[in-house]
């Protein structure tokens, strides 16, 4: 592909879980996909992220990987927010009522994998210095492993490429924010005590500290000292790191055998626009915040999820008018509510003032007592609580999530693992056989009498209550060409 003009090729840049994702979707759906990656293909074990949601879990689902990814960590059933605030996750609902502790690097095993079986082509080590777009395509300029520039062009381009992507500098986007913590320390060791909890959280004076267990004998652990804020690249020893845990869990569970020391602060950024032309924006390319609640890999993937089936449909020739500014518009307001909370978090957790103070107590007693704040919560936590917005005198299930509901032929997460729209219906449709390729029929396992038509990210295109022959023909038509 080096070098030459094409109409049907994507090019993602960068390998982390939003990348592979988006990546695997493509191949599987046949489209040629290549991954840049700057990187050497040594992928690294000593990443940040180690949550899984439930609606990340349920897209894993979707793709028949969910259940692999459970075998490899824990469940939790509840998140602790302060003292006084536990949010109860099996209240979710969803086939998944939990969170799942398993580092970002099984995550990320998980989905190259699916994307070396799917045929996406890997180019480790290609650092994209350039980028050039017209009215066909885009063109890379891509720094090879030998060091010499070439040029690689694609129908569209997708920067997966983290918080300093070179795909957003190129398409001259600022990434405005500030720095939400200013110091935080990581750290992967072992443990001579085991913790009563998968995940152990507390915060105590001016220090917090977090512990999660790998299931592999390996902790996380992650932390600050508001008394020692100081710049990324100042040394840090075990020797702090226990002193801090100490502190804020009164015992340091005889940390030894540290195999990764690092500092790092955590910034609150969102890119001001997710496409220019043909170029999209995903992942911590588009946006980054702070670690509070573990929402950070899990928006990635779900900034894939939404994108990859479009882009599939825009390479395909079936794309309704329209249809790829619509991951902007769906996206953007996700990306900037997940700063909002995950920002929100943090400031009252870290509260000096008496009165910040006491509107944490406030958060805390309402969280606990009153229902709509607390499904409000989960729901963003979760990731399961969010809905696109719907056209003016759409259907009230328009741009909701569809929960794993049971069909005659299955589970909902089993008809979508072939990518495509599902119709679900109370009454017989002969899908026209030219859409076959994008379209799979369904009938509702109850006695259910609305028509659903659900788009491969899992949310509601179109539904009606009742409805004939000729609607649903119209319906499919307008979503599926």
């Amino acid at each position: 592909m080096n070098g030459t003009a094409t109409d049907r090729t994507v090019i993602v840049v960068g390998s982390g879980p939003t990348g592979l994702l988006l990546a695997g979707d493509l191949a599987a759906a046949g489209v040629p996909v290549t991954l840049l990656e700057k990187r050497s293909h040594d992928i690294s074990n000593l990443s940040r992220a180690f949550g899984v949601h439930a609606r990340t879990l349920e897209q894993l689902d979707a793709r028949g990987l969910a259940d692999q990814l459970l075998a490899t960590g824990d469940t939790i059933t509840g998140l602790r927010a302060f003292d006084r605030l536990t949010l109860d996750l099996t209240t979710l609902e969803s086939r998944f009522p939990f969170m799942l502790i398993t580092p970002q690097y099984e995550v990320e095993r998980l989905l190259e994998r699916r994307a070396r079986e799917a045929g996406v082509e890997f180019a480790h080590e290609s650092e994209v210095v350039g980028l050039r777009q017209d009215a066909d395509g885009v063109e890379l300029e891509v720094r090879g492993p030998d060091g010499t520039v070439g040029i690689r062009r694609a129908a569209y381009v997708v920067g997966a490429d983290g918080h300093h992507s070179a795909v957003r500098r190129e398409i001259g986007l600022d990434f405005p924010g500030v720095s939400v913590i200013k110091s935080l320390f990581l750290a992967d060791v072992r443990l001579a005590e085991r913790p009563e909890d998968v995940l152990t959280v507390n915060g105590g004076g001016d220090c917090f500290a977090m512990i999660a267990s790998f299931g592999d004998g390996w902790y996380r652990v992650m932390g600050w000292n508001r008394r020692n804020e100081v710049p990324d690249d100042v040394p840090i020893d075990l020797d702090e790191i226990r002193d801090v845990t100490r502190r804020a869990l009164g015992s340091d569970y005889g940390m030894h055998d540290a195999r990764w020391l690092s500092r790092f602060h955590s910034d609150e950024r969102q890119a001001p626009r997710y496409r220019v032309g043909r170029v999209f924006l995903a992942g911590d390319a588009a946006h980054v915040h702070s670690p509070a609640g573990g929402q950070g890999m899990n928006t990635g993937l779900q900034d894939a999820a939404n994108l990859g089936w479009k882009l599939v449909a825009a390479v395909q020739g079936w794309a309704p008018e329209g249809l790829l500014d619509t991951y902007e518009a769906e996206r953007h307001p996700v990306g900037r509510a997940v700063l909002r909370s995950s920002g929100g978090l943090v400031r009252l957790a870290r509260a000096k003032s008496p009165a910040v103070r006491a509107v944490r107590a406030l958060v805390s007693a309402v969280g606990n007592l009153v229902g709509p704040a607390r499904r409000k919560a989960l729901g963003q936590i979760s990731g399961i609580g969010y809905r696109y917005p719907a056209p003016r005198g759409a259907h009230r299930l328009t741009g909701t999530r569809v929960p794993d509901v049971a069909l005659e032929g299955g589970r909902l997460h089993e008809a979508l693992r072939g990518g495509r729209f599902v119709l679900i219906t109370p009454q017989a449709y002969e899908e026209q056989r030219a859409r076959k390729d994008r379209l799979t029929v369904e009938r509702w396992a109850s006695d259910r009498r609305t028509t659903v038509l659900v788009r491969p990210d899992g949310y509601v295109a179109w539904a009606a209550d009742s409805a004939d022959g000729t609607a649903i023909e119209a319906a499919v038509t307008a979503h599926l060409g």
